[in-house]
């Protein structure tokens, strides 16, 4: 599967969340009207802004298929990057909106008892995200897609908001009419950690972060080439789903350019086939006694 089709893929798993997120929101706030749930009501809420979010990341993961063009030389992969940012940002406003309602109903006492509906409903409602995070999650490690994992990370903490409002909701049954409220605000707390995950995510791929361990992991891997005398340099950066590396290695000085350009192709080949890196730009260079001690 290329990178192309596994965008396309990607985009099952946005269109199950939209369709999911659409018909739990509804229904939520509906039951919260009838059964008088706070709790309940912040989670349809939230389940509003994660439909956005998630058409936001359907329009990434289709932006990114597009091939190269004049403007776009490396593709438009880092779209899915931006569209999880305008995830985040959904999700925090929401987020703290949630809490800032939940907070100024504990303070003022205004406690109702809420029905027993709106219970099973966020317990049913919990079942079902859950299951929708299984499938994202399978499908975003398939497709290596930062976009889906993080829409996966959303929907296992829709599924804690709903059982933490299923408590909060029976919790009220006993006149403990606070835990309503007080669910309410773990909701938005927990919505707004997410919001917080999946902007940082984003941010350290569109500013060119790399892991240091995988960064150290493709080094061993270059290294088993026998014809490879020593690494110079190697960095790495995230072009949406991808790693793009670039590696300075040193050969034997007497090599013909043919002979040199083959371990280019050798190395390239291995990190694809190891290490799913499509792009990898390897510079030969000469080695020679002054050289040692400089790699990395």
């Amino acid at each position: 599967m290329n990178q192309y089709d596994k965008y396309k893929e990607g985009e099952k798993g946005a269109w199950l969340s939209i369709i999911t997120y659409l018909v739990l929101a509804c229904v939520k706030l509906l039951i919260a009207t009838i059964g008088n749930s706070a709790a309940l009501r912040a989670d349809g809420l939230n389940n509003t802004t994660d439909v956005i979010a998630s058409v936001a990341i359907l329009i990434g993961l289709k932006i990114s298929r597009k091939p190269p063009d004049a403007d776009h030389h490396y593709g438009h992969f880092r779209a899915e990057m931006i569209a999880s940012l305008i995830a985040a940002f959904i999700m925090m406003t929401v987020g703290l909106h949630v809490l800032s309602d939940a907070i100024q109903t504990m303070f003022t006492g205004e406690f109702q008892p809420p029905s027993m509906l709106t219970a099973w409903t966020a317990l049913g409602a919990a079942i079902v995200m859950f299951a929708v995070y299984l499938y994202n999650l399978r499908l975003g490690k398939r497709t290596n897609s930062t976009a889906l994992k993080a829409a996966a990370r959303d929907n296992k903490s829709d599924a804690l908001v709903s059982i933490g409002a299923f408590v909060g909701i029976v919790g009220a049954q006993f006149q403990l009419y606070w835990l309503d409220p007080l669910a309410g605000a773990l909701v938005g707390l927990i919505i707004c950690k997410t919001a917080w995950d999946t902007f940082s995510e984003a941010t350290y791929t569109l500013t060119d972060g790399f892991s240091p361990d995988e960064a150290e992991d493709i080094k061993a891997t270059i290294e088993k080439e026998p014809h490879v005398l020593q690494i110079k340099d190697i960095k790495g950066r995230l072009h949406g789903n991808q790693s793009y590396i670039e590696v300075t290695i040193y050969v034997d000085p007497d090599m013909t350019v043919k002979e040199s350009h083959k371990i280019a192709d050798q190395i390239e080949d291995i990190l694809k086939q190891k290490h799913d890196i499509p792009h990898a730009h390897i510079h030969i260079e000469p080695f020679v006694e002054e050289d040692k001690g400089q790699s990395n």
